[in-house]
């Protein structure tokens, strides 16, 4: 057996990380060079790694660590489960007090009648169900033709086949023979880097409206739903203008079609209210979750669903399922999550106290050389890297050569800040307090700083030219 611990020298670790551990989104080969950064401990909003640093993680892991690290409550929550009941499947028409309770008690936070929850492992399983679950939905109401799943451009609903097609991630349907068939795309909201020269309400409504262009091109008889995040995560925290969301759910109401609320990083207190569905004003029909469900914990995400919807796919035996649906350990702890973001206040913390704090400090990068747009809600944001703010110029450089190199000096100043294209993202643990936001917002000035003055070192202060 391997006789590794966290006090096995840094180079053996990463040297047997390179050898056996294939990391996803990675080039295997630039990795195995540089070495992994080996994370060995986390408390609150702190990482450890093996070299004795302490790391702010601006990115609550993968989104997901929204009450943060270290909560034993939520290790005694699994400890507990395992003991009594470590796994038991809900095939067979067979179910479980965690499973149980868990459905129960989303159908009580959720808005609206989604009072109904198809369980999964993660969010990239939870729409894959949903690719499943609208096409059936309409072919047993009658309507076998309404198979077109309408999606955006530079969306990020998981990297499974059928959740990367739904997807709108070009350097994911370069790989595997994707997009799967019946899935088209608009154009997402974002008004920084393509709006031109109309105003953001302007273009709010003109993205928006793509929606109702792209049903009548393929025939409303033809088209099942569209998907979208309340707030794009992953494809750079894209905040759509005021005018997008009252906009597409007047489309989706006109047409009839399903609207597919992705919350997997919105939901569970992200925007400042339980669903990012609740912050934009939309009133979904089905519901992905995931992340933030468990913080992380424990691996759990699932489908809800409104009552229509339920009701139509409970009239047949939907042949579509995973072996840990509604895994017993997971649901415990995820319960045992949703008691601490209750009982703590966490979620009103973030819309009335911490989150107005981050706003507005977050914005006051703006007043840095190199930022150009700064997007918040809740507790996610973004800046916008620029060679020229007036214009909001697009560096001439190969898109994401700034933002990797901002990227790395944040790291070097022990911050995870990620970087999207020559976006830099942020997506803290809910329980972040006022301090900590400083001091996050103090690192990322001197990242920045650092970034700057390499850039202009290696001529990479330039504009593209507009086509």
């Amino acid at each position: 057996m391997p006789n590794l611990s966290t006090n096995t020298p840094t180079a053996e670790l990463q040297a047997a990380d390179a050898a056996h551990h294939m990391h996803p989104f990675t080039h295997a080969a630039g990795l195995a060079k540089k070495g992994a950064r080996i994370i060995t401990r986390a408390e609150g909003v702190w990482l450890n790694d093996s070299e004795g640093h302490r790391i702010l993680d601006g990115m609550a892991g993968l989104w997901c660590v929204n009450v943060g690290y270290g909560r034993e409550t939520l290790v005694e929550a699994a400890a507990k489960q395992m003991r009594e009941l470590p796994f038991y499947n809900t095939f067979f028409q067979t179910s479980h007090v965690p499973a149980i309770a868990l459905a129960e008690r989303l159908a009580q936070l959720a808005p609206g009648d989604l009072n109904h929850v198809f369980y999964s492992c993660s969010g990239s399983e939870a729409n894959d169900t949903n690719l499943r679950l609208v096409r059936t939905y309409w072919a047993e109401k009658g309507q076998p033709d309404k198979q077109w799943i309408i999606s955006r451009w530079n969306a990020y609903h998981g990297s499974s086949v059928g959740s990367g097609s739904l997807g709108g991630m070009k350097g994911i349907h370069a790989q595997g023979g994707m997009p799967i068939p019946g899935i088209a795309y608009i154009d997402q909201p974002n008004w920084w880097s393509e709006g031109g020269d109309l105003s953001p309400e302007e273009f709010g409504l003109e993205r928006a409206r793509q929606l109702e262009a792209k049903i009548l091109e393929l025939g409303p008889e033809n088209v099942a739903a569209f998907i979208a995040e309340p707030v794009q995560g992953a494809g750079g925290v894209i905040v759509p203008p005021d005018t997008y969301w009252p906009e597409i759910q007047r489309i989706v109401d006109q047409y009839g079609i399903l609207l597919i609320a992705d919350e997997v990083i919105c939901g569970f207190g992200r925007t400042g209210n339980w669903f990012g569905s609740q912050t934009m004003g939309i009133r979904p029909d089905i519901m992905t979750v995931a992340k933030g469900l468990s913080s992380g914990y424990q691996p759990i995400g699932g489908s809800i669903l409104s009552d229509k919807v339920a009701e139509v796919i409970g009239n047949c035996e939907f042949n579509h399922g995973y072996t840990y649906s509604g895994h017993p350990v997971a649901c415990a702890v995820a319960l045992e999550n949703l008691r601490i973001l209750d009982d703590e206040g966490i979620v009103t913390r973030v819309r009335e106290e911490t989150g107005p704090y981050l706003k507005e400090k977050f914005e006051s990068l703006t007043e840095h050389p190199l930022v150009g747009e700064a997007k918040i809600v809740g507790m996610m944001g973004s800046i916008a890297l620029t060679p020229d703010k007036a214009s909001r110029a697009a560096f001439e450089a190969e898109a994401g050569t700034v933002g990797y190199i901002t990227r790395e000096r944040c790291f070097a100043n022990n911050l995870i800040m990620r970087h999207v294209g020559d976006r830099m993202i942020i997506s803290p643990p809910l329980v972040i307090s006022k301090d900590e936001i400083d001091e996050l917002i103090k690192r990322a000035w001197q990242s920045l700083d650092e970034a700057h003055v390499k850039l202009k070192d290696e001529g990479l202060m330039k504009a593209a030219v507009r086509n």
